[in-house]
């Protein structure tokens, strides 16, 4: 089985800070480089075609887009016009979102993911048919009036639950879950993709899984870990309780909520254990990471990403990853 590993950025930098990034990334043998779409962030295609040029052999994308935010026709236009600029490819990674309603958007039932991809490859091919869906509809005499790719582009679905993995086993070429470094939550989703794969008559095992987490590498594994701690307080009240594998009381989850929304993060760090950090983070020395995704590898996952903030400087995590962990790993 092949092993992919990618890196992601959140998009909260300067255009010189994204090109800069992406030709450091560029020195490493990285498989995928993605951005997040996080509100209030800036959208995911702006930072994408600053770095498209400065990345020879990672294919890049968005993980992931939300249609809430992004209407499926525009992100088929986006998506085309950076397969124009992107040497290595280019895929689009779709997801329900986070925090939507904080930022004055409504949350769109699973149906519009399914949609989404169905209008994406619509526009993708060329074809003026029309499209009437359940959430979304096109009219007939619309037809996409720029430059195509040359090939079909993959489709990743960022999602935790049963019924959306069932709907990427259907449509999508690979499955997300996103701010998870849990091995034991691979083959649940497994198991879950493998329940539409089925329904389309698919080959078990055809849509790849991959794990992305926060990420703090350093050769000082303490202060990684206490840096890593501080990262994952803000979202670990969202994804621990979508991971069925583990246990958290109801009362930590609302007390992290409460210390992230008053910007307490040391003392929400304080609560995070090392296990429960061991599920939501890839965070130590190259020697931790190194053996994190090795388990990650051996229970079944295609594609490790290695989230922001990737180190205590985050150039130097980069260089870390790609000079020590990369190469253990592909070895």
């Amino acid at each position: 089985m092949k092993r992919e590993i990618s890196i992601a950025f959140q998009t909260d930098k300067t255009p010189s800070q994204y090109i800069a990034l992406a030709q450091l990334v560029d020195q490493y043998d990285f498989d995928a480089v993605s951005v997040y779409c996080d509100a209030p962030f800036h959208p995911s295609y702006g930072p994408l075609l600053l770095m498209a040029p400065h990345l020879s052999r990672a294919r890049i994308g968005p993980a992931a887009v939300s249609p809430s935010r992004i209407t499926p026709i525009d992100m088929a236009a986006e998506t085309a016009l950076l397969s124009q600029v992107a040497k290595a490819g280019v895929y689009l990674g779709i997801s329900r979102g986070a925090w939507l309603r904080d930022h004055g958007m409504t949350e769109l039932p699973l149906q519009a993911i399914r949609e989404s991809v169905e209008i994406v490859r619509y526009m993708l091919s060329g074809e003026s048919s029309g499209y009437t869906g359940q959430i979304f509809q096109i009219a007939p005499h619309v037809r996409a009036p720029y430059p195509l790719p040359d090939s079909p582009i993959p489709i990743m679905i960022g999602t935790w639950g049963r019924k959306l993995c069932a709907i990427a086993g259907e449509i999508a070429d690979e499955v997300k879950v996103g701010g998870s470094a849990n091995p034991d939550i691979v083959p649940v989703i497994r198991s879950y993709i493998a329940e539409g794969e089925r329904n389309a008559k698919r080959e078990i095992g055809a849509v790849g899984i991959a794990l992305g987490a926060v990420t703090v590498v350093d050769d000082d594994r303490e202060q990684a870990r206490a840096a890593a701690r501080r990262s994952v307080a803000l979202y670990l009240p969202v994804v621990a309780p979508l991971d069925s594998t583990v246990q958290v009381e109801p009362e930590l989850i609302e007390r992290l909520r409460q210390h992230a929304s008053l910007n307490e993060y040391d003392l929400a760090a304080s609560l995070i254990s090392d296990d429960l950090l061991n599920r939501f983070a890839f965070a130590g020395n190259a020697h931790d990471l190194i053996q994190h995704a090795e388990h990650i590898f051996a229970a079944g996952a295609q594609r490790i990403e290695f989230g922001t903030p990737h180190g205590l400087i985050p150039q130097n995590g980069i260089r870390i990853i790609g000079e020590k962990v990369i190469p253990a790993l592909k070895s």
